[in-house]
């Protein structure tokens, strides 16, 4: 019973936190020290649960899915926003992730390294906000392919476990002139083939630690983080045009201080 209980808890801190600005690899990384759920195939079941997240990404943008790869046409067949938007955002974070995956798993993968982590990443959401960029893209046709290569660049940045991967591509956005609805927005698209390919390699290297006895738990946490990433992303569109960014920073620095008194 108490697999299931902890397949929920994980499921719902990945729906939560996978494309809000606050890290969800730090927080199942940390959360998963407060309920002893931690080994191997824990890990592999984080990686697998994060697919739940990617699915609802889907189901939120699917017209917006079909019409980058041609296959629909929005509002009298504009082609803003396509494919190589996306290619190039992915360049970066791609090379760099295929060059220092072995490192980054063997390294960074620690409740202390998420912790300088969340507290990086929060000085970098302050820096976007107060920056104050000239806005030149205020919705996702008027991205530029230049910007897009920007945002990919600061996706480098959640190589770093607990950097969160949508508040270094948000920071990023606003960094090279995008409203805030416009990053996030893009942050969540960019993010179906980058979290594919990596929950893809990170499954097929620890696909040894999954049996059919565990299928029941592994589904359990996959339903629950899409539903809730369905929610968490609808919700986050709303808030993040109202509240930008600081207010996550101060949560990622609370959570820090308080994740640093119980490790230590």
């Amino acid at each position: 019973m108490w697999h299931y209980l902890s397949a929920i808890i994980m499921g719902i801190v990945e729906g939560l936190t996978e494309f809000l600005p606050v890290s969800s690899t730090g927080h199942l990384i940390l959360t998963g020290e407060l309920i002893h759920f931690k080994g191997e195939q824990a890990k592999t079941f984080e990686i697998f649960i994060q697919l739940g997240s990617i699915l609802a990404v889907v189901v939120v943008y699917w017209r917006r899915f079909l019409n980058i790869f041609g296959l629909m046409k929005e509002d009298g067949g504009r082609r803003g926003l396509n494919l190589l938007h996306i290619i190039y955002a992915m360049i970066p974070a791609v090379v760099l992730g295929f060059l220092l995956h072995d490192a980054i798993k063997t390294y960074l993968f620690s409740p202390y390294t998420v912790l300088v982590g969340l507290v990086a990443g929060g000085l970098l959401m302050i820096f976007a906000e107060k920056k104050q960029t000239t806005v030149t893209a205020s919705s996702l046709d008027q991205l530029s392919y230049k910007q897009a290569f920007g945002i990919g660049v600061f996706q480098c940045l959640a190589l770093w476990p607990g950097f969160s991967r949508s508040g270094s591509t948000i920071s990023g956005g606003l960094l090279v002139g995008t409203d805030h609805k416009t990053a996030a927005e893009f942050s969540f698209i960019i993010a179906v083939p980058m979290m594919l390919a990596a929950s893809g390699l990170d499954l097929l290297k620890s696909y040894q630690y999954l049996s059919a006895h565990d299928l029941p738990v592994f589904a359990i946490g996959f339903v629950t983080a899409f539903i809730v990433a369905l929610l968490a992303i609808k919700f986050f569109l709303q808030l993040i045009s109202k509240v930008k960014l600081t207010p996550f920073a101060i949560y990622r620095f609370v959570i820090a201080i308080l994740y640093s008194f119980i490790l230590l």
